[in-house]
């Protein structure tokens, strides 16, 4: 029996336009995410991960930023076919979004309470005033801060409470869905550690699917059950934890994100950072994105985009596992010393 999907993204291409440059940001990407369940998206800054999420609710810049193509269905609707009043009933009652820096997604100048009762007023018409107070206590006390000090600004508490109130204007409505764009980014190891277990904590207790985007792999490892590698707005790779993180065969993206993560044993004295940059959006390459970059380039990979490669549910955009061209495969078998059956 398979989940339902909750989130269903369909060839998503998304651009920036201005009056000197077309920025490509996001490139042609699938994604689906299961009722209950945790999608990741990792990539490095400039991915286009922060700008599939904006997608999805519909917040792209006004005058500059343009869906050219794609679908986005959430719990079975078009979510490119509602109208601005129905996305501002959508967001933060059906969907939430966390930003990554709480220091800036607070206003300075009203107190956590009024900031959690403005999402409450709007999405909880049928609650008297006294029952949305109450509410703002609950939500308080469910990610662990005392409900006295609703009346305190921003500014009194520390950078792990105020991620605290983030989440819990985000889960005030109970969302069906969860966006935590890199949640966990601006806040030092041991409060991440707290946040991410605060997380998965309320994320079973309401049964709420989330959409994780970092490009940290141990925030993926410890809270995602499906992962999707993004480079160049493109999805490179995507399958279960199991698959990335255990699977014997990766895209050589994939594989440099792994490589540069240093180890805890060993005599290793540098880390080992994948060459190059980041291409630039105005001017992509031809063919694979990530040849320029890529110690297994071939020249097939400079003049032809990989098709996805799929091994149950394991999906791999790289022609080093294409078979049906002689030439990737020889060399995929030759950089591996398997001419086996897969």
């Amino acid at each position: 029996m398979t989940r339902e999907c909750i989130l269903d993204i369909d060839n998503l291409s998304v651009v920036y336009e201005t009056d000197t440059e077309t920025v490509a940001a996001v490139n042609g990407i699938s994604l689906r995410l299961c009722r209950g369940k945790t999608l990741g998206i990792v990539g490095e800054t400039g991915a286009g991960k922060t700008t599939t999420a904006l997608s999805i609710l519909r917040l792209l810049p006004e005058r500059t930023g343009k869906i050219v193509s794609g679908k986005i269905e959430f719990a079975g609707e078009d979510l490119l076919a509602k109208t601005p009043a129905d996305m501002r009933a959508i967001r933060g009652g059906r969907i939430s979004m966390i930003f990554q820096d709480p220091m800036t997604s607070l206003n300075p100048v009203h107190t956590v309470e009024r900031q959690i009762l403005e999402v409450l007023e709007i999405h909880s018409e049928n609650r008297s005033k006294a029952q949305i107070s109450k509410r703002v206590d609950e939500i308080l006390e469910l990610v662990g801060i005392p409900p006295d000090r609703k009346k305190e600004y921003p500014h009194q508490f520390s950078g792990g409470m105020k991620q605290r109130v983030v989440i819990a204007i985000a889960l005030a409505c109970n969302p069906e869905l969860l966006i935590a764009d890199e949640p966990t980014t601006a806040l030092d190891v041991t409060i991440q550690l707290q946040i991410l277990a605060l997380m998965a904590e309320l994320k079973e207790k309401l049964e709420t699917s989330m959409l994780m985007i970092t490009h940290d792999l141990g925030v993926v490892a410890a809270t995602c059950d499906t992962v999707a590698v993004m480079y160049a707005g493109e999805i490179i790779e995507s399958g279960t934890a199991s698959d990335i993180f255990e699977g014997k065969e990766h895209h050589p993206y994939t594989k440099g994100l792994f490589a540069s993560i240093p180890k805890l044993k060993g005599d290793e004295k540098r880390l080992n950072p994948i060459a190059g940059l980041m291409p630039d959006p105005t001017n992509l390459p031809s063919g694979c994105k990530f040849h320029p970059r890529c110690a297994d380039c071939m020249e097939i990979c400079k003049e032809v985009l990989p098709e996805n490669i799929d091994r149950n549910g394991h999906v791999i955009r790289c022609h080093l596992y294409d078979k049906s061209d002689k030439r990737s495969y020889f060399h995929a078998c030759m950089k591996n010393n398997d001419f086996g059956s897969p």
